[in-house]
């Protein structure tokens, strides 16, 4: 094991306990077993689901083996992890009908080897009575309580279902079946995964090492990456939609996404940065590179290219700004667009709006509009310009 090895396995992590385990299983020179459970919940992976695994990427490159957990089973009971209340269960139906297309989306971001793809409903489905109460009798209330979502719950009055308690139970015995050496995750999933070394300890095993991984901030620079919010840029959407969104980001996601979503070292983020602050160096040539490198990951260098040098035909030569600040799309659909205007501050009235309309001064994504009534997915991100300097860009 060099120093090197050690710097690509906690790469962007935010949390690695206990404190110098990792590094001594690393200088053990033995295969690790590296466990990441995702449940399929949602139809697509995106990039905020692809940190940890390229996460479990790194340690296939340092010759460990990747241990990919389907949570077929888990996904049924649904995880608590950040919810204010008790999660709608998913049928059996559900879940396979996301699993089966993710399973080639997971491959995407990892080596074909050293892998093992599990599906946790091979053997938690098959624990009878006896084995769920053993499982059950390895925590305490009280210890499920210093989970700070349930503590939450519990002084509000909200309902906490015995359900939700067992899913840590069920996600840390998973780290048994598998004799997991390493479980990563994203920041919430700490919890759970220190509850696997508990439960690792009470069936006669070495508890695993917990890795977590910062939660990506999605497109509208404000939450964490989510389908259910829209903010989100799937890895197998096409190479020219990945890097167009990504050129659509607020400046301020630019380290984060270089760090996280472009998986690269800190010191070429820190160089970025500084060169960024100095003003050597303008965000929208840093978003073109970050474009580059995001698109370059999940269809390679020649899509990359291909995918800049269409967003130059689609928006450069069109005299599209491409930093338009955000502005949040209204939900009405079809868009009165004279409105949008004034609430946009495009304009100074919906009259004038229409006025502006009238003229031909109004465009989308550099196409002159013609009416007042927009259908809202034509204008949902794009770029909404009136003449040549004041634009905004459309986001959910």
């Amino acid at each position: 094991m060099t120093t090197s090895d050690i710097t690509l396995a906690a790469r962007g992590a935010d949390t690695i306990l206990p404190p110098g385990r990792l590094e001594g299983l690393l200088e053990s020179g033995r295969s690790l077993r590296v466990k990441l459970g995702l449940d399929p919940t949602a139809p697509m992976v995106t990039l905020g689901w692809a940190v940890v695994l390229r996460k479990l990427r790194h340690f296939q490159e340092l010759g460990h083996t990747a241990v990919l957990i389907v949570g077929d089973f888990t996904a049924r009971v649904g995880d608590p992890s950040g919810k204010s209340e008790t999660r709608r269960r998913l049928t059996a139906d559900e879940v396979r009908s996301y699993a089966k297309p993710l399973l080639d989306q997971f491959q995407r971001a990892l080596l074909p080897e050293p892998l093992e793809i599990r599906w946790n409903s091979e053997w938690l489905e098959a624990l009878d009575m006896s084995e769920i109460l053993e499982l059950a009798s390895t925590v305490t209330v009280a210890q499920m309580l210093e989970r700070s979502d349930f503590a939450n719950r519990y002084s509000e009055g909200t309902p906490i279902s015995i359900m939700e308690f067992l899913y840590p139970l069920l996600q840390g015995y998973d780290s048994v079946a598998v004799e997991a050496d390493v479980e990563l995750g994203g920041s919430d999933q700490l919890w759970n995964l220190m509850m696997g070394r508990i439960i690792q300890t009470r069936y006669g095993q070495e508890p695993q090492v917990a890795l977590t991984m910062p939660l990506l901030t999605g497109t509208d620079g404000r939450q964490k990456m989510s389908q259910s919010l829209g903010n989100y840029i799937g890895v197998t959407e096409p190479a020219a939609e990945i890097f167009g969104k990504t050129m659509s980001i607020p400046d301020h996601l630019l380290g984060e996404w270089f760090r996280l979503a472009a998986d690269r070292p800190a010191e070429e983020v820190d160089q970025i940065l500084e060169g960024i602050n100095s003003g050597r160096l303008h965000p929208a040539k840093a978003k073109r590179l970050l474009g580059k490198r995001i698109v370059s990951l999940y269809w390679g260098e020649e899509k990359a290219t291909t995918a800049e040098a269409d967003f130059d035909q689609r928006f450069k030569h069109r005299e599209v700004p491409q930093d338009a600040p955000p502005f949040a799309m209204p939900t009405d659909d079809p868009v009165y667009l004279p409105g949008l205007l004034r609430s946009s501050q495009l304009a100074p009235s919906a009259s004038q709006g229409r006025r502006l309309i009238d003229a031909g001064a109004v465009r989308i994504d550099g196409e002159q509009v013609q009416g007042y009534e927009i259908a809202r997915a034509r204008l949902v991100r794009k770029t909404l310009t009136v003449g040549k300097r004041r634009s905004v860009f459309l986001r959910n």
